[in-house]
């Protein structure tokens, strides 16, 4: 990690470390047309055959405020710890996810440990994992995207609540989270939880399901869209490579912009506190130095591999389905070795932010 930013940083443009704080102004439109079809729901101003349609626009919503979340708790839209902070919970207040769990599990464990087994909590278990843990079996057979099973599908429509759930509920016995910052964490998703709460008697229960329930459907199909496809294609890698275990996804350029650029996901690992708004630029610097191990492909390819492969690693770029005996290769670049640093770093580079900001 800190051999690509080395070789890379001096050749992106002026400009590129500074925030996009023009971004913020993305929540308040998001909100506004959230509330604006609410209001219209909860008061019957939308004929009933079109409110599905109102839903989706609402899940849509949903989902840019939380890439919005998403960068901005990385420090690339603002600074300053209270700003990120506030930002952020708003941007994950579809899923009500803490950002304090969010810095911890993803911030902090994820980015600094990605693709490494048994530490990485976005990755899909290990072949050993499968044969020792139900729990490992149970996901990766009932709820891992893959093998051609329509039911896998749900992982998408559920993943990202389900995920958050059960890393919430784990934070400290994982590591992830002390006692303080877990009641901090857990106070957080219950304000968010109390919030919907609150939409709900102000709208009525069929309402809300069309208000909050079928778009949490949407926003997690989408957000999980990109999740699966940047990371559970790629391979295992006990040093953490992000050309090697990350995949960035192309879509057509309005599609890019409303999801904030976010498919620009290598990228994002090499630099993952720079604004996804300079991830054309970025691609061009990693694609000029390193043309050979850059991976990207288009998201709808992306999805049509993940739903034809597996989820289980037989070994590091192996995936394998247990109960036939299948496998298929994960995604490789070609060998060619990263740069080598000319000494040994005296502490490892910073890839977020500290778990207490």
């Amino acid at each position: 990690m800190a051999a690509y930013s080395r070789e890379l940083r001096p050749t992106l443009p002026e400009g590129t470390f500074e925030p996009a704080r023009s971004r913020v102004l993305w929540l308040p439109v998001h909100a506004a047309v959230i509330a604006t079809i609410a209001w219209a729901l909860a008061t019957g101003h939308v004929p009933w055959p079109l409110w599905p349609v109102a839903s989706i626009v609402i899940g849509c919503c949903m989902a840019g405020v939380t890439f919005l979340g998403h960068e901005t708790m990385h420090g690339g839209v603002v600074r300053g710890r209270w700003a990120i902070r506030v930002i952020g919970w708003f941007g994950f207040l579809p899923f009500c996810v803490s950002p304090q769990l969010w810095m911890a599990w993803h911030n902090r464990v994820h980015h600094n440990h990605c693709a490494q087994p048994d530490v990485d909590p976005d990755m899909y278990p290990t072949l050993e994992q499968y044969r020792a843990q139900r729990s490992a079996r149970i996901m990766a057979d009932y709820f891992g995207i893959g093998r051609r099973r329509i039911m896998s599908l749900l992982s998408l429509a559920f993943g990202f609540t389900g995920q958050s759930t059960q890393i919430l509920f784990h934070a400290r016995s994982r590591g992830y989270l002390s006692k303080r910052l877990h009641r901090r964490a857990i106070l957080e998703t219950l304000l968010g939880i109390a919030f919907w709460a609150a939409i709900a008697v102000i709208a009525g229960i069929v309402p809300f399901l069309f208000i909050y329930g079928l778009p949490l459907v949407v926003a997690n199909s989408i957000v999980m869209m990109f999740i699966m496809t940047n990371h559970n294609l790629s391979p295992l890698t006990p040093t953490n490579d992000p050309l090697v275990n990350s995949l960035s996804v192309t879509l057509p350029r309005v599609l890019e912009w409303l999801t904030l650029d976010f498919g620009y996901h290598a990228e994002h690992h090499v630099f993952p506190t720079v604004s996804t708004r300079h991830g054309a630029a970025m691609r061009d610097a990693i694609c000029a130095r390193y043309p050979e191990r850059y991976q990207s492909m288009p998201l709808t390819r992306a999805l049509r591999r993940l739903y034809t492969t597996a989820r289980v690693y037989q070994d590091n770029t192996t995936l394998i389905d247990p109960p036939t005996g299948a496998t298929w290769p994960t995604l490789v670049p070609s060998p060619v070795k990263p740069p080598a640093l000319s000494q040994p770093p005296s502490a490892p580079a910073p890839q977020s932010l500290p778990q207490s900001a």
